[in-house]
């Protein structure tokens, strides 16, 4: 009974074959994860929010629970340490935090909790749960993992960049930025090639230098795009393949000859 209850509530895997019920209930979840924080973007929730919300914390709960009731099969291992790992695993975490927030609402036994409200916006992090349920969210998830070297380098040019145009305009344009820090914020939105406009050069050094800023930005900010996309690729053919599959090269054809045989 545990087994299968961990087989539905598992996502569902494509190489395992299809599973009706695990279909079923990963397409609730994300229906319920989309539903329940669709109220962040009105100011006042109206009494059809408050009473879905109490659904939808009470089918997490649930969810959380049997979870933890199964986590044995979800690590491998037998005896009580799966149980006690499972609750500081990054999944059980977000799903922990994801509910905490809305029972301040829902038990009035946390009514002295209320002055942290602010912690209800937590409930954002129920989007992370989609990562769970989606198979394409897990395809982009195995890309970043795999780009992550490549992604770091970029990175990491890209905010030697940041500080080193910073450096040189604030030197040149010392009376458009009060601070390092506004230097660094032009910077930025220089190399992105945002621009709000907010703050600009004024003499002609500092627009050569927002010149040359706006120009390393577009092939900066290319870089990544490039990576991802050919690691998704990658990813992609990687799980259309079968595995083992192998192209079998056929004999190559013989001809006899006066006594001794010869390949073609």
């Amino acid at each position: 009974m545990r087994k299968r209850l961990y087989e539905i509530i598992e996502a569902d895997d494509p190489a395992d074959g299809l599973d009706k019920a695990s279909t079923a209930y990963d397409i609730l979840m994300i229906v319920l994860i989309v539903l329940s924080i669709l109220p962040l973007a009105f100011k006042a929730e109206p009494h059809a929010f408050v009473a879905f919300e109490h659904i939808a914390v009470a089918v997490f709960s649930l969810d959380y629970l049997l979870r933890w009731a199964t986590a044995d099969y979800k690590f491998g291992k037998d005896g009580i340490v799966s149980f006690l790992r499972y609750p500081f695993s990054a999944m059980a975490v977000v799903d922990l935090l994801s509910i905490l927030p809305s029972l301040l609402i829902i038990s009035p036994a946390f009514r002295l909790l209320r002055v942290m409200r602010l912690l209800r916006a937590l409930r954002v992090l129920r989007v992370a749960k989609v990562l769970r349920y989606s198979s394409s969210l897990r395809i982009i998830s195995a890309v970043l993992r795999e780009s992550r070297r490549p992604m770091a380098a970029v990175l990491t040019l890209a905010a030697g960049y940041i500080v080193l145009s910073a450096l040189v305009m604030f030197t040149v344009e010392s009376e458009s930025f009060d601070n390092f820090f506004e230097a660094v914020y032009w910077a930025t939105m220089s190399l992105t090639t945002v621009g709000y406009g907010d703050i600009y050069p004024v003499t002609y050094t500092g627009r050569a230098v927002t010149m040359v800023s706006s120009i390393m930005g577009i092939a900066i900010i290319a870089l990544p795009s490039s990576i991802i996309t050919a690691g998704y690729i990658k990813e992609l053919n990687r799980r259309i393949e079968p595995e083992g599959a192998h192209v079998e090269t056929l004999p190559s054809p013989q001809i006899y000859t006066e006594g001794k045989t010869e390949k073609l």
